[in-house]
């Protein structure tokens, strides 16, 4: 189910430097969410696990049945919108994992992926946006009328856009000490550059939802680019300091705009 992972000379040192007693994993699968039995497995090659599990009254209802089980006491490792590469620190030592379709994504960018998933340990955030959010989750489907699907879609955009608030400033720094690892980061963000104005133009088309639209935005946000109104409110300070509050606040506001 997953092999450990060799790593280039320039992720070896980002390893090496941000999160040094992670393992990395490659995967057989894309699944978004790895079957407890499989996720069990790995205690075989870590020192213990430890599986995280949270009140059920952070979720309204009618929240989507794969974030109830993230949040019962199923060891669950992986989420839908996680990506290539997912990481966790249910384990001791964390673990990272390159998911069966990075096979097809260029070594350059899957060593920024990587990387970056070294820096997010570092950092310490949440590994996902339910303890992010916790109670809040509830009030912020409540301010933005979404359904339970795209509620979702949009929590994972919003704790994506913190994170990469927190992490731009190391990816910034790394053009002379890691300069391959820093050009796949610039590149990456010249590649999301050129829809960012037209956004708001294709929600209002019924192009992309909103959820959608955040979703791109916020993952603009970790490239340090300019973001168009209204999610340049979130391109801030504030938004790292406040965090969860300051997005539900910010969906409440957006969203009675939307209506009116």
């Amino acid at each position: 189910m997953f092999t450990e992972r060799s790593l280039s000379e320039p992720l070896s040192a980002v390893h090496k430097a941000y999160a040094p007693d992670a393992l990395t994993f490659s995967l057989d699968t894309d699944s978004e969410m790895l079957p407890p039995a499989v996720a069990e497995e790995l205690g075989l090659v870590v020192e213990s696990l430890s599986p995280a599990q949270y009140p059920a009254s952070w979720l309204p209802s009618d929240a989507p049945q794969l974030l109830q089980r993230y949040a019962s006491s199923d060891f669950t490792i992986g989420m839908p919108g996680d990506g290539t590469v997912m990481w966790t620190t249910q384990t001791t030592p964390p673990c990272v994992f390159t998911k069966h379709r990075a096979t097809g994504t260029p070594d350059a960018f899957l060593d920024f992926l990587l990387a970056e998933a070294y820096v997010q340990l570092h950092l310490a955030v949440p590994e996902h946006f339910l303890p992010y959010f916790g109670e809040q989750y509830r009030e912020l489907a409540a301010v933005s009328g979404l359904s339970p699907g795209e509620t979702y879609q949009l929590a994972a955009a919003l704790f994506d856009g913190w994170v990469g608030l927190q992490t731009r400033s190391e990816f910034r720094s790394w053009e002379t000490e890691h300069p391959a690892l820093w050009e796949s980061w610039v590149d990456a963000g010249e590649r999301l550059e050129g829809r960012l104005d037209s956004l708001s133009r294709e929600v209002a088309h019924g192009k992309l939802t909103f959820a959608e639209a955040t979703e791109y935005a916020c993952s603009a946000m970790k490239h340090d680019l300019k973001l168009p109104a209204p999610f340049s409110a979130l391109n801030t300070t504030a938004y790292i300091d406040h965090g969860p509050s300051y997005a539900v606040r910010w969906a409440e506001k957006t969203f009675a705009q939307l209506r009116d």
